[in-house]
């Protein structure tokens, strides 16, 4: 069973840096893809930005330009920088990782962009 945990949520303010990890419990080459996701008060889930097996990377249109996934230092991390952060981003963030047709999900960090 692959577990995944999110760390780095904060209260920021408009403007501001956040960097956001996720941990697997295991190499995520093991991995097709992996993902963060966010879902605000009353609106669904949505995708933020995706990471495949090639490092090819894919990003929601509304933080193109601001928000970066990458590969932590580790074998098993994905991170989320993301830079000039609104009051819009504040959301709880999941991590996401698939396997085939599985996935699987973090139990998500709270993002709150306020002055």
């Amino acid at each position: 069973q692959v577990r995944l945990v999110e760390f780095g949520g904060d209260l920021v303010q408009p403007g501001g840096s956040l960097r956001l990890s996720c941990a697997a419990s295991e190499s995520i080459f093991n991995f097709n893809a992996m993902g963060w996701y966010r879902q605000a008060p009353g609106k669904q889930r949505e995708l933020v930005a995706t990471i495949n097996v090639g490092g090819v990377t894919n990003y929601a249109d509304s933080v193109k330009g601001r928000f970066t996934i990458s590969r932590g230092g580790a074998k098993d991390t994905v991170d989320l920088q993301m830079n000039a952060l609104k009051p819009e981003d504040t959301a709880i963030y999941y991590c996401k990782a698939r396997i085939l047709r599985n996935d699987f999900w973090g139990p998500g960090t709270q993002v709150t962009v306020s002055s």
